[in-house]
């Protein structure tokens, strides 16, 4: 199985983390929830928000092709890079990952309350 390393971010993981077994498939939002690295995902991974919005620094073309819907939603991140996806959209294949998770994320629902 894929190797996921996820860069220190500030808040959510200060160490950084290893997650060596990666399951081939998911998305690598589950995977990260999975391995108590808490992203967040406003809309439910329903692909309508970009608050799991992550930057794939190693091992991007390995990724199935990013929907129009996640395209348009991508071009409203903080942060975009060319390497951005979201990450409950993107699933793990078979080659490691290096992701990083954005200092800030546009969460409207949080920020009305």
């Amino acid at each position: 199985m894929p190797k996921i390393t996820v860069l220190p971010h500030e808040e959510l993981l200060p160490e950084g983390k290893v997650i060596d077994n990666a399951p081939k498939g998911e998305s690598i939002l589950d995977v990260l929830l999975d391995n108590g690295i808490e992203v967040e995902h406003a809309c439910e991974k329903s692909c309508a928000c970009t608050t799991c919005h992550v930057i794939v620094k190693e091992g991007f073309n390995s990724l199935e092709d990013a929907t129009d819907d996640e395209e348009d939603l991508l071009d409203k991140a903080w942060g975009l890079k060319p390497t951005s996806r979201l990450s409950c959209q993107a699933k793990v294949a078979d080659t490691d990952l290096v992701i990083e998770i954005p200092k800030y994320t546009i969460n409207h629902a949080k920020e009305n309350h």
